[in-house]
């Protein structure tokens, strides 16, 4: 599956424990990554420091619902 365009669920609902590339402390659940775009693409997407905990998350429909509120609703589901 391919990531739907403008949802960036899973850049803002999971957590992250690992740090990234300018949050030295990882990610808390609810709070959108640093390198969200306004339009929900990744800016280090191809760049080498693009980390391999964002990179290992493929987009499912199990995780990925049927619109970016519900992918919101999952992952928030995952990080509780």
């Amino acid at each position: 599956m391919e990531c739907r365009e403008n949802c960036g669920a899973c850049c803002i609902a999971l957590s992250i424990s690992s740090p990234l590339p300018g949050m030295a402390g990882g990610k808390p659940a609810g709070v959108r990554c640093v390198h969200l775009l306004d339009d929900y693409r990744c800016a280090i997407y191809n760049d080498p420091a693009y980390p391999k905990v964002c990179s290992g998350f493929k987009a499912e429909p199990a995780f990925c619902g049927a619109d970016s509120g519900e992918a919101m609703k999952i992952l928030y589901s995952l990080s509780s």
